[in-house]
């Protein structure tokens, strides 16, 4: 009997030790084990989940001059539950926020516990404000930070820069290209308030401070930039063009040292601007490049040993019949050798270069070049150009395309093959950006000089650059390129305007000027491009037009960039060609 009881005694404490081990366990998995989700379900329920605004990065230029930034501004909000006197609430923020005072009593008569006063007051106001209030000892307003974002330099860049939309969020240029750098990641705290209206804050550890965007350092030389911009203004005044823009690299690395179009607008209020004028014409427009393409077909036939600087070609005096069609030049020429044909831009002695290395290497060459493809600057919006395949060439196009026609191609496009010849042979992928810091200032991305590949020898790049110095003087089409101390070299390109609807509109060209210098020792290249230049009694040649604007700005550039003129070299001696190693930092 006693055993029975001493067993029956036993199982009910096993069972009792049991059970309360069972209660201790859910305890412990309610207490410890769910404790995050119980307290973030406590919060979500008592208290309020505040948004911690991550701040947008920075973007300087290569010299650390800020070109987008943010200044901080607040939404002034009143939480209708906890003002007590609202006449003199309504009349302080009144006063300060500068709305009639009818309006802002019909606002705050409610009892809601969110109401916006006002959006985008500046800091210096919510400051005075703030004092005012509780001097008078007035609860219930509160103010919500929310920088804005701004750009020092107002016009200039726009292009380049873009801007942000209504959430916050890169439209176009840098502020889209770069966004997941800048826009960081925003936080979150939980607070209540007390009775008084004054925020506590609670669930200490739940909270998520906000990680702030990066900056970005771009390329750009905003001293370089403004020479740019100057000159762009004044010529666009006095052309009155449809479009101008103009890009400058240095051909050596790749990188943009400025970029521009007209018309321009201001990215701190893009929505007053007309869309068309808020685009990169620079990467998104195309244009038949005319005599500026006849560097790829020159050099072409040099690279390939098809002919030699000295090889003769028979010009037909200015009139060239094939395939059915007329081919002329401005002025009629007899014979004349592969140097001379670049230096006098002779549409048919380019075109009987391109029949002599044949269709096919012609191609293959211009894909070489870049054209056809996009340059991998990374901009948003860079369109590819028109290359047709080599399948679907007319019999014409082996007289055209040479001079620039039945292609098209962008600024930018003609400005990165242009500097493979200054270069010395190699196609550079253009870079706009150098370097990403985070919030501490530590480099994160760096962007280096890349050759994307070998376009032509040395040797070929060099005989290219004597003609092109010569296109710049008395023999060629391009002496108001010319910059005082320093040779140019480069090509001139005029053609006519294509018209959407097909064919050519009469009387309207685009008219550009490619080069580089120093010719000897290339530091800067860049073209100038204009659309439609409406100058009476004026001759509508890239020669004309483009070339004097060129000059005006590589005027600008040798001062900024303190370049020695070559007449001021040590002993006289001219700077030595020498061109980029990737190897050598």
């Amino acid at each position: 009997m006693n055993s029975q009881i001493q067993r029956r005694a036993g199982i009910i404490c096993i069972g009792l030790a049991l059970l309360f081990s069972i209660f201790s366990g859910r305890l412990i998995y309610l207490q410890v084990g769910k404790h995050e989700e119980f307290s973030r379900e406590a919060a979500d329920t008592t208290a309020e989940k505040k948004v911690a605004r991550a701040e947008r990065g920075k973007i300087t230029d290569s010299r650390g001059e800020v070109l987008a930034d943010n200044i901080p501004i607040y939404t002034v909000v009143v939480d209708g539950t906890l003002v007590s006197d609202r006449s003199r609430v309504a009349e302080t923020l009144s006063r300060y926020l500068e709305i009639p005072v009818e309006q802002v009593a019909e606002r705050i008569a409610s009892t809601r516990p969110y109401i916006v006063v006002k959006n985008r007051v500046a800091a210096a106001t919510v400051d005075a404000l703030r004092a005012n209030l509780e001097e008078q000892r007035l609860r219930g307003v509160f103010y919500q930070h929310d920088p804005m974002r701004i750009y020092p330099n107002e016009n200039m860049l726009g292009h380049v820069l873009g801007f942000l939309n209504h959430e916050g969020r890169g439209i176009q240029g840098i502020e889209m290209m770069m966004d997941p750098y800048l826009r960081g990641e925003d936080g979150f705290i939980y607070t209540e308030r007390d009775r008084t209206g004054r925020e506590i804050v609670a669930y200490r550890g739940m909270e998520r401070p906000a990680k702030n965007g990066m900056t970005v350092h771009l390329t750009v030389d905003m001293n370089l930039q403004a020479v740019l911009e100057r000159e762009l203004d004044t010529a666009y005044q006095q052309l009155n063009p449809n479009m101008m823009t103009a890009v400058f690299v240095n051909p050596q690395t790749g990188e943009i040292l400025a970029m521009a179009t007209r018309p321009n607008f201001n990215p701190n209020s893009p929505g007053l601007a007309p869309v068309e004028t808020t685009k990169n014409r620079a990467i998104i427009d195309m244009f038949e490049p005319g005599s500026t393409f006849k560097i790829v077909t020159i050099s072409a036939a040099l690279n390939e040993h098809s002919v030699k600087e000295d090889t003769k070609f028979f010009c037909e005096n200015g009139r060239f019949a094939y395939a059915g069609k007329i081919l002329r030049d401005a002025h009629g020429y007899g014979t004349l050798n592969v140097h001379d044909i670049l230096v006098k831009s002779s549409n048919i002695g380019s075109a009987k270069v391109a029949m002599h290395i044949g269709a096919d290497t012609l191609y293959e060459y211009i894909r070489r070049f870049g054209f056809g493809e996009r340059t991998g600057i990374g901009l948003p919006g860079e369109i590819k150009g028109l290359v047709h395949p080599r399948d679907k060439w007319s019999g014409l196009s082996i007289t055209r395309i040479p001079m620039g026609h039945e292609v098209s191609v962008t600024p930018l496009q003609t400005v990165m093959a242009m500097s493979v010849i200054a270069n010395g042979g190699n196609m550079m992928l253009p870079q706009i950006v150098r370097s990403v810091d985070d919030e501490h200032g530590r480099e994160v991305v760096a962007f280096r000089p890349q050759i994307v590949r070998r376009v032509v020898s040395k040797e070929t790049a060099a005989q290219v650059n004597s003609a092109l110095t010569e296109v710049v003087s008395s023999r060629g089409t391009a002496p108001l390129a010319k910059i005082a101390g320093f040779p140019v070299a480069g090509k001139t390109g005029t053609a006519q305007r294509v018209d959407p609807k097909g064919g050519y509109t009469p009387g309207q060209y685009v008219v550009s000027f490619a080069g580089y210098f120093p010719a000897s020792n290339p530091q800067v290249a860049g073209i100038v491009l204009v659309d439609n230049p409406r100058t009476p009694g004026t001759s509508v040649y890239g020669g004309t037009i483009a070339a004097p604007i060129f000059a005006r700005i590589g005027e600008g550039f040798v001062r900024q960039l303190d370049l020695v003129p070559e007449s001021e070299q040590p002993n006289g001696a001219t700077i030595a060609y020498v061109p980029f190693d990737p190897n050598v930092n």
